[in-house]
């Protein structure tokens, strides 16, 4: 599961980053609000937490500028702002949760375990027109046939159907496939796009893997 922070107190953020990578999350952190709707937009985030008060967009506004995407992904806001006023334009604004600072860390996981539950199917399976992903099985599914993708398609096509059609840049699947770190290229990307378009081919799927000159790619259906 991969959770987005946005959070400007490096400290905090850094700190929630590692509780949750102990937790067994794929964790980023963004440190003011404009960085974060760069990230959110990409829509490969199972679940965001935010700061309210932030450089650039604010945490209000943040959420307001996810919900104007039709994201539904879950929101969980961070916050010393305790007052009711202050809550209800966090729900309002597209949060599904409002925690306040200090917070006891066994009330936050607790919620975002709670938050996660609410994906139902979501958590165990990804739709992008007439394709499935299993995400226990590691099989992408068509009607009847399915075929078992290796580790790294896997996480390539994860990150297209996360993203529901809308373009993901060479360098974002870099980064969250083969990792900040890696020696990896952006010719290792295309290596197993083009893997995966054939396995889409082998199932007769409806679906395929556009690429739009420098600026990645994204899924498409064909009309039936």
């Amino acid at each position: 599961m991969r959770v987005l922070i946005v959070e400007d107190e490096t400290l905090l953020a850094q700190s929630l980053q590692t509780l949750l990578q102990r937790k067994g999350f794929e964790v980023e952190v963004a440190y003011d609000g404009n960085t974060g709707a760069d990230y959110a937009d990409t829509g490969i985030y199972d679940l965001l937490i935010l700061d309210v008060m932030m450089p650039g967009l604010n945490g209000y506004e943040l959420a307001r500028h996810v919900r104007e995407r039709h994201s539904a992904v879950p929101i969980l806001m961070l916050t010393a702002k305790s007052d009711l006023p202050d809550r209800i334009e966090g729900l309002n604004a597209g949060a599904d949760y409002y925690l306040t600072k200090p917070f006891d860390i066994v009330e936050l996981l607790a919620c975002i375990r709670a938050l996660l539950r609410r994906q139902g199917g979501q958590v165990d399976q990804l739709r992008f027109g007439d394709v499935s992903l299993d995400l226990a099985g590691g099989k992408l599914c068509c009607g009847e046939k399915s075929v078992r993708l290796s580790a790294k398609e896997f996480d390539v096509m994860r990150l297209l159907m996360q993203s529901g059609g809308s373009n993901i840049p060479k360098e974002v699947i870099l980064t969250h496939v083969w990792g900040f770190e890696s020696n990896a290229v952006e010719n290792n990307v295309e290596v197993y796009v083009g893997f995966l378009r054939k396995k889409l081919k082998s199932l007769g799927s409806r679906v395929s893997i556009a690429a739009v000159r420098r600026m990645g790619y994204h899924l498409e259906e064909a009309a039936s």
